[in-house]
């Protein structure tokens, strides 16, 4: 393992949803081996309620969850990151920030769950497939060997990965 812990930043537009659940399920599963963020370029300033039931039913701890602007992470004094993921078709079609550290990038993306209409039950299963996907995707990622991590090989790793 690395001497410091890899920085990850997930994007996606409204940060209420997708780009949460990624946060969190990064943090519990990286172990303190990745820290991971999340913000959105147009946040609606709420998570989604169906977002934080599904990581309490996954057993992630509810933490500081917020919705915020992706430009936090733009700013002098932002951390450095090694990786952003979007996990949205808008947001990856949109121009970024320049982020700090020239983080290697891939594009995760997965349906709107907070899009999908109908029985609570329907809703619910949205945001519980949308969790399972994203958590498959980071059990994959760590998978990988640390030197992958460390290597420009990784960035056709990653966008395979956001391809399953």
């Amino acid at each position: 393992m690395t001497d410091k812990p890899y920085h990850v930043l997930f994007v996606c537009t409204g940060n209420s949803a997708r780009s949460i659940i990624a946060e969190a399920l990064l943090n519990k599963l990286g172990a303190g081996r990745f820290i991971a963020w999340s913000a959105g370029s147009q946040p609606k300033g709420v998570v989604h309620p169906l977002a934080l039931a599904v990581l309490s039913r996954l057993g992630v701890p509810q933490t500081d969850f917020h919705s915020k602007s992706w430009d936090e992470f733009a700013q002098a004094g932002a951390p450095r990151l090694d990786f952003v993921f979007t996990v949205c078709d808008n947001a990856a079609g949109e121009v970024c920030p320049v982020w700090p550290g020239q983080p290697v990038t891939a594009h995760w993306g997965v349906a709107d769950p907070a899009a999908v209409e109908g029985s609570p039950e329907r809703q619910q299963q949205a945001f519980t497939d949308v969790a399972q996907i994203l958590k498959r995707r980071i059990e994959l990622m760590l998978a990988l060997p640390e030197s992958s991590l460390a290597s420009l090989s990784i960035q056709s790793q990653l966008n395979a990965i956001g391809k399953l």
